[in-house]
């Protein structure tokens, strides 16, 4: 069969041994760290503060980001090797600093983990005017990714991992107008158009980052319990998906098939460290393996969370990821890898 809107063979899963019940420190176990350096946005909460805390574990030096450094230090508080500095994904000024900072350190980096985000927010702007969603969750990986080239240049076999979500299933990309300027704004679609760019930003950086030995992978982490990432959306949309109950708590069936923030974190730092993926890139992963390519053929329900799983192929279409990349420089005004 001809590959499938022109899908990368690729993505199918290659049997890594570890599943959904798998944990970050297990993922991780025999893999030394030591003289790595790692930067992680958001890594001072959920699955962020799992990630910086396995990778810490195992050597590795963890620079955080955080645009609240109160919070960051406390989170981060007796985790070796962590270091905090400040850094708004909203704001390019600030993305720009923190980037100018760590390349004037001289330190190659060997693995950004693209991890914060927000969910299901009211209509926001950043001061350029993009919709909040698509500037935190996308836009500014992107500006921060291609400021930072320099530097993962600079590590032999660097990754670049962007967290992204079966959110993508909730909207493909909408190249005529991303930001809501004609549409009325639907915070679902914000979110969903968003992850669907983190999936697409991975496959075109994978395919121009070849030259320099640089792998870049998108993370469904899968339904987690105990984030707060959904903090703003309200309850009446979780009611409506059937994961919580009229008095607005999740429901106990529910909450018993939601991963732990342990094996939430897994994925991502399986992509980061798995010596399985040394050859392979530009592909989505959840539960610790490259995800199955979704036809259709999966049944998802949101109350229950286990069949929220594979990988629309709109959003790792290799054409599409080309037009978003060039759509990006446009919205960003940032030159990056020109191929």
């Amino acid at each position: 069969m001809q590959q499938t809107m022109n899908m990368p063979a690729k993505q199918q899963p290659i049997h890594s041994g570890f599943n959904a019940q798998s944990t970050a420190a297990e993922v991780i176990q025999g893999i030394d760290l030591r003289d790595k350096v790692v930067i992680i946005t958001g890594g001072y909460a959920g699955i962020g503060l799992e990630t910086t805390r396995v990778l810490s574990a195992a050597g590795a030096t963890v620079i955080v980001p955080a645009r609240d450094l109160a919070k960051a230090t406390s989170s981060v508080a007796g985790i070796e090797r962590v270091e905090l500095t400040s850094l708004d994904l909203m704001d390019p000024i600030s993305i720009d600093g923190f980037a100018a900072s760590f390349l004037a350190s001289g330190r190659p980096l060997h693995l950004l983990i693209n991890n914060a985000g927000i969910m299901w927010v009211p209509l926001r702007r950043d001061s350029r005017g993009h919709e909040s969603q698509l500037s935190t969750n996308y836009l500014g990986a992107f500006q921060l990714t291609a400021r930072l080239w320099p530097a993962l240049q600079q590590a032999p076999g660097a990754r670049v991992i962007n967290v992204s979500s079966f959110g993508h299933q909730m909207a493909p990309f909408d190249f005529t107008d991303p930001n809501f300027r004609e549409r009325a704004y639907e915070s679902l679609q914000g979110y969903g158009q968003s992850k669907t760019a983190m999936n697409l930003f991975a496959v075109e950086l994978d395919r121009r980052g070849a030259a320099s030995g640089i792998r870049a992978y998108a993370v469904h982490p899968g339904a987690v319990n105990g984030t707060d990432l959904g903090r703003e959306a309200p309850i009446a949309m979780f009611q409506a998906m059937g994961t919580f109950d009229e008095s607005g708590k999740i429901k106990p069936e529910v909450a018993a098939t939601l991963k732990t923030i342990e094996q939430g974190a897994a994925t991502t730092v399986w992509c980061a460290t798995s010596p399985l993926l040394q050859a392979l890139g530009g592909v989505y992963c959840e539960d610790c393996d490259v995800a199955e390519l979704d036809h259709g053929q999966l049944e998802h329900r949101y109350d229950q969370p286990s069949t929220l799983r594979g990988v629309l192929p709109y959003s790792i279409n290799p054409a599409l990821a080309k037009r978003l990349w060039t759509l990006t420089e446009q919205l960003t005004g940032i030159q990056f890898l020109p191929y």
